[in-house]
């Protein structure tokens, strides 16, 4: 059986009718991992793409009384300096793709900043989608 695809939208054409206005996203969080062997981890990032609007967007947000009572050893500059790639989504070839430059930046690895498994979805405004996004993944809920 053939699927129906929507070559404009480049979604299958039963999405494409149920969400017209709607774009097609990928994101993933970005992660501190202090020690890799023992998994465990501290959201720190948000990266997101979308394909369709040649849109790549990220962000760093740390606390850093959340990170010392996690990793009291952690060097907070270095590590800011390091996060910096995420948040001006820059990676070698800045006038690559944006999906090119976000397979890159979320590539699997094993250091101390790793990102989440990609994760899809629609959105009518990306940038409303990734601010809603950064509040609920990686900043604290106030208390």
């Amino acid at each position: 059986m053939k699927a129906d695809y929507n070559a404009e939208s480049g979604v299958p054409g039963n999405m494409a009718e149920i969400v017209p206005d709607r774009n097609l996203y990928e994101y993933a969080v970005v992660r501190y991992v202090p020690r890799v062997d023992r998994q465990e981890f501290i959201n720190v990032g948000l990266i997101m793409m979308s394909k369709r609007r040649r849109w790549i967007r990220g962000a760093i947000w740390i606390d850093e009384s959340r990170l010392r009572a996690f990793d009291p050893h952690v060097d907070i500059p270095r590590l800011c300096r390091q996060l910096t790639l995420f948040e001006d989504c820059e990676a070698p070839g800045r006038d690559l793709p944006v999906e090119e430059r976000y397979r890159w930046l979320v590539a699997s690895k094993s250091a101390v900043i790793q990102t989440s498994p990609s994760h899809p979805g629609f959105a009518e405004d990306p940038d409303v989608e990734f601010d809603r996004l950064l509040a609920d993944l990686v900043k604290p809920p106030a208390l």
